[in-house]
């Protein structure tokens, strides 16, 4: 039986229980209460632990405070959504737990379940029973009294497992839309696939299936250098180049190859390419005169450039410096046209994201860092983006995130909009917060599964129009659907905007433009390609 885990063991618990949740991703994923495709609780969940294992497999070390130092970096920079974000502050809490003993006892291990409970509840400003903090509480009270009647893993583990189900199950009636909806919490569901991952690790169970760690997001920015964030850092400073020509007749292969392996030792970003008619030669060192006698064992030496990086670079941070500015803007969006609005704001940064794509913690981040100014005002643009995008003040340096928590596009818009650069940072902070009363919000999408909610019976299909809270109207026809929300969400504004998405034709959205303004006379009634995805229109009315 088994008392203690050993880093060996803890490293396969992480792996499997990775596995375990991509592997259940799809069932989390159709757990989410809302028929709105955003159906990503599994998804985010799974890419943040992925992320986990990414860092855990570049740890060459099995000691145990490695292997959690690896999963906490990982977990938080991956950290994608509000699932993703609790579940990083789990694994945090946890490790941090691990990470002082040499081997993991059922007492040390129910201390880290207690601490990541905490942390978890911890990093959201109102936590909300009924969901995976929940059961993440309840696992972690439950263990406190089971490892005194069970001190080894195999029947421990069970116990745990069993209080986390029965609390998954009780979710639905701490949670009034769950229980509307007829399901589970699906971030507490995503949390047991993970335990359960763990207990098959320790059970010696093979789960198969490989693990595909995730590429970053691709962020558009306006800053003219890609390594801006590098500045500073440089270890080598010559970036040398040459060819060998004329090689001796003694040279051989061989001999090249041990002199990139020699290179290799003084610098990096080594390339020696060629045969024994010409090789050329590229490396960053140090040492640029050694490399240049070592070449000359095996040739001649042509057309060397020699640049002094460290110089290139101080003007590099020159120019930077003297370009930062006080306050810059980074938003969230999904849809080309939706973008280009934004830059045309004069929002300094672009990253892809939105309902089913959440941006994680880091890629947020990178975007901001990117940005060259003090202090940088974030837009989630989506409720579940907002916690992430708090998270990933923790990972810039040198500047300041200020979250406005916009929670759609139209309120990214308005926020945008009231950016002032001759107002100091707190002004503009609170004229941003304070836009998003100015602009009420209408979203029209369809169903992507069969549901009961808010009086309203959905089947696969039905177009569905939206304010922030609750589906206001539904039937088959989108331009039909639209003008009912219009009417519900629409009280004395003199503007309505419609943004239309991907699916759209342009002259459908021109034409219910036209019935819009036909039927308000006194609106002002305008459209703009928006480009985005599962949105049919985001309208704004103001």
């Amino acid at each position: 039986m088994q008392k203690t885990i050993n880093g060996a063991m803890l490293r396969s618990m992480i792996l499997t229980a990775a596995k375990v949740l991509e592997i259940n991703r799809v069932t989390v994923d159709s757990l989410n209460v809302f028929p709105v495709p955003d159906g990503d609780t599994g998804t985010n969940m799974s890419l943040t632990l992925q992320s986990a294992v990414k860092e855990l497999v570049n740890c060459n070390s099995n000691k145990i405070s490695e292997i959690s130092d690896a999963v906490s970096r990982g977990a938080l920079r991956g950290a994608r959504g509000n699932s993703g974000v609790i579940t990083s502050q789990i694994l945090r809490g946890m490790c941090n737990i691990f990470k002082k003993a040499e081997e993991i006892d059922v007492k040390i291990f129910a201390q880290a379940l207690m601490n990541g409970a905490e942390v978890a509840y911890g990093a959201v400003s109102k936590p909300k029973e009924g969901t995976m903090l929940t059961v993440i509480r309840m696992i972690a009270e439950n263990a406190q009294s089971t490892r005194r009647k069970h001190v080894e893993f195999e029947t421990f583990f069970p116990e745990i497992i069993k209080a986390g189900n029965e609390a998954v199950e009780l979710t639905p009636s701490l949670l009034p839309v769950l229980k509307k909806a007829g399901v589970v919490d699906a971030g507490g569901k995503g949390l047991m696939c993970i335990f359960d991952g763990m207990f098959k690790a320790i059970m010696g169970e093979t789960v198969s299936g490989d693990i595909e760690i995730p590429d970053a997001k691709s962020t558009e920015t306006v800053m003219e250098h890609a390594d801006i964030m590098s500045l500073g850092s440089i270890e080598f400073a010559y970036c040398t180049e040459f060819f060998i020509i004329n090689l001796n007749k003694q040279t051989t292969m061989a001999d090249i190859e041990r002199f990139k392996e020699f290179l290799m030792t003084i610098g990096d970003c080594v390339i020696v390419i060629g045969d024994l008619e010409l090789v050329k030669v590229h490396v960053h060192t140090n040492q640029p005169g050694v490399a240049l006698t070592k070449a000359l064992a095996l040739g001649e030496l042509d057309k060397i450039k020699i640049e002094n990086m460290l110089e290139q670079n101080r003007a590099l941070i020159k120019k930077y410096e003297e370009e930062k500015k006080e306050m810059g803007m980074m938003s969230v969006s999904a849809g080309d046209g939706i973008s280009s609005i934004f830059k045309d704001l004069m929002v300094d940064a672009v990253i892809e994201g939105g309902q089913s794509m959440n941006p994680s913690a880091s890629d947020i981040a990178d975007a901001v860092q990117r940005i060259n100014a003090e202090n940088v005002f974030v837009f989630p643009n989506n409720k579940n983006i907002i916690l992430a995008a708090e998270q990933a003040k923790s990972l810039v340096e040198n500047k300041t995130i200020h979250v406005i928590p916009t929670k759609n596009i139209p309120q990214g818009f308005a926020a945008a909009l009231a950016f002032n650069p001759d107002l100091s940072v707190d002004e503009n902070k609170a004229n941003m917060i304070h836009s998003l009363d100015t602009v009420t919000v209408g979203q029209v999408t369809y169903a992507v599964r069969n549901t009961k909610l808010y009086g309203f019976e959905l089947k696969v299909g039905d177009i569905m129009g939206l304010d922030n809270k609750k589906i206001l109207s539904t039937g088959k026809d989108v331009g039909d659907v639209t003008l009912k929300l219009i009417e519900k969400v629409r009280s004395d504004e003199e503007m309505i905007t419609l943004y239309y998405g991907k699916d759209v034709r342009e002259e459908d959205a021109e034409a219910l433009a036209a019935v819009i303004s036909e039927q308000y006379p006194d609106c002002d009634v305008e459209i703009h390609y928006g480009g985005q995805p599962i949105y049919y229109y985001y309208i704004a009315l103001e």
